[in-house]
């Protein structure tokens, strides 16, 4: 598949990048800083736009397959971005009449299992509370999705580690796995790329978790 990947330079657009390659697909890897960027391979494109500018992100998105976004919000100070940069993804995708996109939002954003433990529960209204504006943000970018013509996946996990990728975790399709709380971003680009051509989640949310 001709693949592009936006948010190539943090934990999961790398991780999307490197699988993606290993797996045979072509990518485009969408940078602000190509200096930033150190993943290689023969059949990667590296491409430097203007992430707020739709015009300059069409020549990355048509033709492709799929897109696939790890754009969002590294810390609080940078809430607001995965919509707004988003919405420019999707522009440029309905321009160019590419209509796969899978992006990375976040569990709590989400339903939760109607039976999940206190604990559980008070983690998540905690961790809500302390990074309210993020998932704003991201509640913002779902909001974006379901109003574009794509054929959109949102992919849900907990607190994201750095570790390798086990290719064991658990998804749900417009919910998220009971007392799941940690997934290594490896894992959660492996499971948007198993994602990729599953119709099961086409403009659906789905949690990915441990």
């Amino acid at each position: 598949m001709k693949l592009t990947v936006f948010g190539a330079t943090g934990g999961i657009g790398q991780e999307l990048v490197r699988q993606a390659l290993a797996a045979g697909h072509e990518v485009t890897a969408v940078v602000r800083d190509p200096a930033r960027f150190t993943v290689t391979g023969e059949r990667l494109e590296v491409f430097r736009a203007d992430l707020r500018d739709p015009e300059s992100l069409r020549p990355a998105v048509a033709g492709r397959d799929a897109v696939l976004s790890g754009l969002g919000a590294r810390r609080r100070a940078d809430a607001g971005i995965a919509a707004e940069l988003t919405r420019s993804v999707l522009r440029a995708m309905e321009a160019a009449g590419t209509r796969r996109l899978l992006v990375v939002s976040a569990g709590p954003v989400g339903p939760q299992p109607a039976d999940s433990p206190f604990a559980d529960r008070l983690m998540i209204g905690l961790v809500g509370a302390a990074l309210k504006p993020v998932y704003v943000d991201l509640a913002a970018m779902e909001a974006e999705l379901a109003a574009s013509a794509t054929d959109w996946t949102s992919v849900r996990p907990p607190r994201l580690q750095d570790k390798p990728l086990t290719g064991s975790y658990r998804t749900v399709v417009g919910g998220f796995p009971r007392s799941g709380r940690f997934i290594a971003r490896a894992d959660v680009a492996h499971a948007m790329l198993a994602m990729v051509d599953d119709p099961a989640t086409v403009k659906q949310g789905v949690g990915v978790a441990y």
